[in-house]
């Protein structure tokens, strides 16, 4: 790979997304075999331009929380001889409630689980009633005709399976068997000490839909699903909820993860290694093929979309007209943002990206400021 051509094209195509008006403040960071080989950094963290943005600059990136969270579960039943196919009542007995004692940990990973959102009003800030009402809640779909994206539920799901076998929050273990061991600067439950850091985030506009039309007339009808799956625990307050320290400090494994650009890429770096960081076994190799083994294939029920994934990541899929996420590498695996965040990890190219920023776009996939860093990298016209 040509390192100083490729960074010259990608330091191009980042500057033209500030020229264009598309970004406020920006990362983004590319590992070839532990090594990063590109990190760009610019921009302000509000629209004062008060604070400089630079490459140490937090950011929440939503649901690109779920792939590191996901990783916790995986490396947890790895260690403990659990498979997919295990139900969740195992460990969990209050579960088997109102008709889900068959749902197992694929299902959940996979966003099969039929509980994208709760009949009862809980709050996001309050966990123990919220896995009361998932307990409680009746499965929306019969478990294996499909599966629909589980916005918030999928990370208190993921949070209690991991209080349930390790003993502790998900935030907590991703820090102690991740974060810490790899030096990451990233948080799901952010310390107050690091509060100064995050830069703010401001929602975007709607503009070309870009693919996700029916998604947005869905989640425009009070009565859809996906409507109920993306305010489902409530008390989030939108993007204006995600400026506020309660949020940062919250640690939800969906939604919640705050860090850096190079700290998600370093993430992505260490599974494409074969799961280990500076000689030291982080994860084991078993588990990272769960993770880039594709394992539902169909119409999303929420997003509305036809998608796949494998055990908590998102695939790109050969058979649609649309434009991938992940490169052209059908090995590639990771996870997006609402608005604009992304990072994956590909072993077949020995490749990590990430990108962080605070000037969303409006959409739930990547859009063109993105993808189009990502085609570069690949040569993709």
């Amino acid at each position: 790979m040509d390192v100083l051509g490729l960074s010259g094209k990608i330091d191009r195509i980042f500057q033209l997304n500030f020229e264009k008006g598309e970004e406020l403040g920006a990362s983004v960071s590319v590992w070839i075999d532990e090594r990063e080989i590109i990190s760009l950094a610019d921009g302000y963290c509000d629209r004062d331009r008060v604070r400089p943005w630079d490459d140490t600059t937090l950011v929440p990136v939503w649901s690109a929380t779920k792939g590191l969270a996901s990783a916790c579960v995986l490396k947890i039943l790895d260690e403990q001889s659990l498979s997919l196919d295990v139900p969740i009542v195992e460990i969990w007995p209050e579960f088997r409630q109102s008709g889900k004692e068959k749902i197992n940990f694929k299902d959940v990973l996979t966003h099969g689980a039929g509980i994208p959102a709760l009949e009862e009003q809980v709050s996001v800030f309050n966990y123990n009633e919220v896995i009361k009402a998932i307990e409680m809640q009746v499965p929306l779909w019969e478990i294996g005709s499909g599966h629909g994206y589980h916005a918030r539920i999928f990370g208190f799901l993921l949070d209690e399976i991991v209080r349930r076998l390790a003993g502790m929050p998900l935030g907590q273990y991703f820090d102690e068997n991740f974060a810490v061991p790899m030096g990451l600067e990233f948080w799901i439950g952010l310390p107050q000490k690091y509060y100064s850091r995050v830069a703010t985030l401001y929602p975007g506009k709607m503009s070309n839909p870009g693919g996700e039309e029916a998604f947005y007339k869905a989640f425009m009808d009070p009565e859809s699903l996906t409507h109920k799956a993306f305010g489902s625990p409530t008390g989030v307050g939108g993007v204006s909820g995600m400026n506020l320290s309660n949020a940062w400090s919250a640690g939800w494994p969906a939604m919640g993860g705050i860090g850096t650009a190079r700290a998600l890429a370093q993430f992505y770096s260490m599974l494409v290694n074969g799961g280990e960081w500076n000689g030291n076994r982080i994860i084991s190799r078993s588990a990272i093929t769960l993770m880039g083994e594709p394992l539902v294939s169909g119409f999303d029920k929420v997003l509305c979309i036809e998608n796949a994934f494998s055990a908590g990541f998102m695939k790109d899929r050969n058979d649609l007209n649309r434009r991938r996420i992940f490169g052209n590498s059908i090995h590639a695996f990771g996870h997006p943002g609402a608005g604009g965040s992304h990072a994956f990890a590909d072993p077949e190219n020995g490749l990590s990206f990430a990108y962080t920023m605070n000037q969303m776009n409006y959409g739930v996939l990547p859009g063109p400021k993105v993808l189009d860093l990502v085609d570069a990298i690949y040569g993709i016209e």
